[in-house]
């Protein structure tokens, strides 16, 4: 069922605490974590605690927690102390999209006219 765990899902585990995660902040519907393979200085991964295959399935579906999703993310940028940062989700498989639960990365500290990924 839409929006519920999914016993194949890597984040669903991280969520469920049953994989371990570097936890950078934790709300009642949303994680962030550091990514394992960080393509800058800075780079977290914010997630919903539901599971949603993308950022458009979970915007339909719950828009107020797609909201929380990116102020979750300003936030992380905001407690890393980086003012210029990107937000990227990545939609299917042929965008990089390799976990199919909704996700934004928050890239930052390296300039912005870097190659970041």
């Amino acid at each position: 069922m839409a929006g519920e765990p999914q016993s194949d899902c890597l984040f669903c585990k991280i969520v469920a605490g049953e994989i371990p995660a570097t936890v950078v902040r934790k709300t009642e519907r949303t994680l962030a974590f550091r990514d394992i393979a960080p393509k800058a200085p800075t780079h977290v991964l914010v997630i919903p605690h539901v599971h949603y295959p993308n950022a458009a399935a979970l915007a339909a579906a719950e828009p107020e927690i797609a909201g929380e999703l990116l102020a979750e993310a300003g936030r992380v940028a905001e407690d890393e102390g980086i003012r210029d940062y990107r937000l990227i989700f990545n939609t299917g498989a042929g965008a990089g999209q390799t976990i199919f639960h909704a996700h934004v990365h928050v890239l930052g500290g390296i300039p912005m006219n870097e190659r970041m990924v």
